[in-house]
């Protein structure tokens, strides 16, 4: 195990008895007694095991047991990563270079000690479709790319054959064919509802994000069996507009409207917003925002809303044939 302070913190002095890493409040720790522990602090890039830490302070001229000391403060405070050997598994140097401010960004975030080690292990063994080849989704392909998503299928093509297995393939990012089954599907801009269907009749989770008429729309998140799905949604929109069916079903067959009622910022948010709970789901298993719920951006207002869809007793989505 090698010792490293959290990337992504700079490290700045209050004064010349106590360190300070971070700067936000929110982040920040503040360790007192730290007078002569600059030379340590140096060694802390993850380049040496504890050992040599501390063998290395030693030749400095610092006391071991004030180093050993101050490496437990460091860790008790949650300013030191503790990165595994070989945790970066087979990505190449100029990948993980530019992983870079993922790694940093997962590890504050979720709090790892492993320099983000797990969650990019997590990415790189993920396999996410999405399907539509609208401007929000575009950009969510490019997204989940960049953030280190193992294999990303990019398709604008419907069809029930989206939910079957898909290929695998190596490196980040790797668009190609599907033949792996996918961890996730999102669906961008797709009114059709055979695809959404067909997922859950073979329990796989998949996030709808939409954005026109200057409304951005991210969720539900349906986890078959688990959760609200799109038909709950639609049946839930019926009892108060009976006329919803037969409009879903024009615009299951017409062209969308031209031109689209989405600018680049509102087509950039929701790409994000979706991205976003996509790696959550990636990340931890859950993307408790868009579960049962929906996130929706409504112009010019600009603030994301919260709102709640449950399970539709008359779906029978929870026991999927």
């Amino acid at each position: 195990m090698r010792p490293a302070l959290k990337p992504g913190l700079a490290t700045v002095w209050r004064n010349r008895d106590t360190v300070q890493i971070g700067i936000d409040p929110r982040r920040a720790i503040a360790l007192t007694g730290m007078r002569g522990a600059g030379h340590l602090l140096r060694l802390l890039d993850g380049s040496r095991d504890r050992r040599q830490v501390l063998a290395a302070a030693g030749d400095l001229g610092m006391d071991a047991a004030i180093a050993d000391r101050v490496l437990t403060l460091l860790a008790a405070a949650g300013a030191l990563d503790d990165l595994p050997a070989g945790g970066y598994g087979a990505v190449p140097g100029g990948a993980r270079a530019r992983l870079a401010p993922e790694l940093a960004t997962a590890s504050l975030a979720h709090g790892d000690a492993d320099g983000g080690a797990r969650t990019l292990a997590r990415r790189q063994a993920a396999c996410v479709r999405v399907h539509g080849a609208s401007r929000a989704g575009l950009s969510i392909a490019g997204m989940l790319t960049a953030a280190g998503i193992g294999l990303l299928v990019a398709t604008g093509v419907a069809g029930p054959a989206a939910a079957g297995p898909a290929a695998t393939g190596t490196g980040p990012g790797r668009r190609s064919r599907p033949r792996r089954r996918p961890d996730l599907v999102i669906l961008a801009d797709t009114p059709r509802r055979e695809l959404p269907a067909a997922l859950v009749r073979r329990a796989v989770p998949h996030l709808a994000a939409a954005a026109s008429e200057a409304i951005g729309v991210v969720g539900p998140l349906v986890l078959p069996g688990r959760s609200a799905c799109l038909r709950c949604l639609d049946l839930t929109r019926a009892e108060h507009d009976p006329a919803w069916p037969l409009i879903l079903a024009q615009l299951a067959s017409q062209a969308a409207a031209d031109p689209l009622a989405c600018d680049t910022v509102l087509a950039t948010m929701v790409a994000a917003q979706a991205a976003a709970q996509a790696l959550a789901f990636i990340d931890q298993g859950a993307a408790a925002a868009v579960t049962n719920g929906t996130l929706e951006l409504v112009l010019p207002a600009w603030q994301w809303r919260r709102r709640t869809w449950q399970p539709h007793p008359l779906c029978g989505c929870r026991h999927p044939d």
